[in-house]
């Protein structure tokens, strides 16, 4: 009895210890100082510069460690270091680095973490600018992603994007990355979107589900997740931020559209300033909010606050294309200036990457484009938009039964090519829905003799508070105006 007992006790001592040694390897895999959120953004010369932001739990150093692929061994022993700010947001702790100094049309490797906690994430790359005038990049919106599964299947549709287009050598997020915008939220489509984040430089755009006093009070997160080059007056990123970059013979204005009721003067007068400065061949608007779409936001206030001034910003600046998201659904305007189909577009058939391709020749207006969502919630077609959104249709339809979409812009010179996809939620299909082609043998010259407008948030209040006065007042008679519409739309 006694051996019996005594046996008992070594068996029960030898689970306890094997137990506590799960537990202490268990503690030993988690220490706080893993890498969370990792991505790569635009920030200001991109033949020469990055930016980087992650996350961790516990508070550690700031460290980012980068070496040229083309001499890269699987170490980073060889690697330059930079180091960056740390700072606390919503209880963990957000890392933010510039690396400057980068040789142009180059691919880096890297990874960033802690140097004293020896704590590091997977490896990444990105690719400099090489300044030339062909490249291509990938377009999504929505993935507004309420749990790790509806984030996952999100990052099917981006992968099926990076496949289709392999040599893509960045990518635009245009918002909702995620839809309450919590820590929980922000660390799946983190996880959900490693890949993606790590492999391509990210140009996002602010979405009211990412940051917003005017939903959930949540704000400062975009600013927060992404390491950005604000715009001159785009303050502390409350609601969301503003920039540019120039990339290749392009040059992209990102527009905060969480800015409304009405957009600040200030806000403005920097994209006008920004668009009219720009020699670049191609000019892109990114916004959030679109103000051409057959989605149920259209006919809302905070879209039809915004569209004279968007479409008046555009018409003013020779944007060439608006890539939206905000109703998800997808929609293509026919060439539009003065919110008006521009009726005189001559089209002509060339060859483009081996495949006959139609091209509208040296178009008046600008194309507005909304890539529908890469997540699973999917809108219906709302047939009664305001005036004169179905005129200016050429593609409107619903993925709601079809799976997520995603797009694929193609530079080369002066054309530019636009398709967009659809993923097959069960099988992973990619089915080409729709493209456009634009061919540009002129291109705006920038006006340096006009005085630049002021962008100076205090100093433009009294305009910012009588274009709200007028916005308002405007809204009120659309609505009137629009009473026989709304009605009809019930029927």
């Amino acid at each position: 009895m006694k051996m019996t007992a005594k046996r008992s006790l070594a068996a029960l001592l030898a689970v306890i210890m094997l137990f506590s040694c799960i537990g202490l390897s268990v503690s030993a895999e988690s220490t706080g100082y893993e890498t969370l959120r990792v991505n790569s953004t635009m920030y200001g010369d991109t033949q020469t510069q990055r930016a980087f932001t992650w996350y961790t739990e516990n508070y550690c150093d700031t460290v980012i460690q980068i070496v040229k692929a083309s001499e890269f061994d699987g170490t980073f022993n060889n690697a330059q270091a930079y180091t960056g700010d740390v700072s606390v947001f919503q209880d963990y702790y957000c890392h933010k680095v510039v690396v400057t100094g980068l040789e142009k049309g180059t691919t880096y490797n890297y990874r960033v973490g802690s140097m004293t906690e020896d704590t590091w994430s997977t490896t990444g790359k990105f690719v400099t600018d090489n300044g030339d005038s062909k490249f291509s990049f990938i377009a999504l919106a929505d993935v507004q992603a309420s749990s790790l599964e509806n984030f996952q299947q999100a990052a099917l549709v981006m992968d099926a994007a990076m496949e289709s287009n392999k040599k893509a050598e960045f990518y635009v997020n245009l918002g909702d990355f995620v839809n309450d915008c919590t820590n929980e939220e922000w660390n799946w489509w983190g996880e959900a979107f490693n890949d993606a984040n790590t492999s391509l430089s990210i140009a996002p755009v602010a979405g009211n589900h990412d940051g917003n006093i005017t939903n959930k009070l949540n704000i400062g997160w975009f600013a927060n997740m992404f390491n950005l080059d604000a715009g001159d007056g785009a303050g502390n990123g409350v609601n969301g931020v503003y920039y540019s970059y120039d990339y290749g013979n392009a040059h992209f204005c990102v527009v905060n559209s969480n800015d409304m009721y009405p957009m600040i003067e200030a806000q403005r007068n920097w994209i006008i300033n920004d668009l009219k400065n720009s020699d670049a061949q191609w000019k892109f608007l990114l916004l959030h909010r679109a103000v051409y779409s057959a989605g149920k936001n259209i006919n809302k206030p905070d879209t039809l606050a915004m569209r004279e001034t968007i479409i008046d910003i555009v018409d003013q600046t020779d944007v060439d294309v608006v890539l939206s998201g905000h109703d998800h659904m997808y929609f293509r305007t026919k060439q539009v200036k003065g919110d008006a189909v521009v009726e005189d577009v001559t089209y002509v058939t060339e060859k483009f990457n081996g495949q006959e391709t139609t091209f509208a020749k040296n178009p008046d207006g600008a194309v507005y484009i909304l890539p529908s969502t890469a997540g699973t919630k999917r809108y219906t077609v709302n047939e009664n938009p305001v005036d004169p959104i179905n005129e200016c249709a050429d593609v409107k339809l619903s993925t709601r039964d079809m799976g997520g979409c995603f797009s694929n812009i193609y530079i080369d010179g002066g054309k530019l090519v636009y398709e967009a996809y659809v993923v097959n939620d069960e099988t992973q299909e990619v089915t080409k829905i729709d493209e456009y082609a634009i061919k540009k043998t002129v291109k705006a010259e920038p006006n340096e003799e006009e005085s630049k407008l002021p962008t100076d948030f205090i100093g433009t209040i009294d305009n910012t508070l009588a274009n709200g006065f007028s916005e308002w007042f405007g809204l009120i008679i659309k609505y009137i105006t629009m009473i026989p519409q709304l009605i009809a739309g019930l029927f």
